[in-house]
């Protein structure tokens, strides 16, 4: 069996993380078995629970939930002990569809194990799809893709001062 395919959504633009739950969804309704690892995000987005409910393991949580550049040296160390383990425990369980969600930041950021979640892209088992998403790829994320999507923001409420709304943008 060939190795599944790579997709790339990323950009400054929203519907990422939608995209990737959207696939995540199509997937189980086909009886796949799907993977959801979401690095530096909480684990409370709104597409979560639907998934766990229809079957998806999911793996999120983050002991400090705020932007790395406010974390202090430890707090960063402690993310990185944290997000690499969500891939570790990730790995223990067989699936069809593999969504690395934020993988591009906690790459970029270096909030994971960088060598483990490119060794886990580049060499996932066969059959494996994997999505990987975020706003600024690494370079071998972008040549090992076999889809890319990049979301370019036109417009958004955030930008007259909207705020987000839970059920829409989160």
């Amino acid at each position: 069996m060939d190795q599944g395919r790579l997709h790339l959504y990323w950009g400054e633009g929203k519907g990422k993380t939608t995209a990737a739950t959207g696939l995540a969804l199509r997937a189980l309704g086909s009886g796949l078995r799907v993977t959801v690892v979401q690095f530096l995000k909480d684990g409370t987005s709104g597409e979560l629970e639907p998934l766990r409910t229809l079957g998806a393991a999911i793996y999120a949580a983050m002991e400090f939930p705020k932007f790395v550049f406010q974390m202090s040296e430890r707090e960063k160390e402690q993310t990185w002990v944290q997000q690499t383990a969500l891939l570790r425990q990730a790995l223990c369980k067989p699936c069809d569809l593999m969504i690395l969600d934020e993988a591009c930041a906690a790459y970029q950021l270096g909030m994971v194990d960088r060598g483990l979640l490119k060794q886990v892209v580049l060499r996932r088992p066969a059959g494996c799809e994997a999505v990987l998403t975020g706003r600024e790829p690494a370079p071998w994320m972008v040549q090992a893709a076999d889809y890319i999507t990049e979301m370019r923001c036109c417009r958004h409420p955030y930008e007259t001062g909207l705020a987000a709304r839970k059920g829409i943008e989160y």
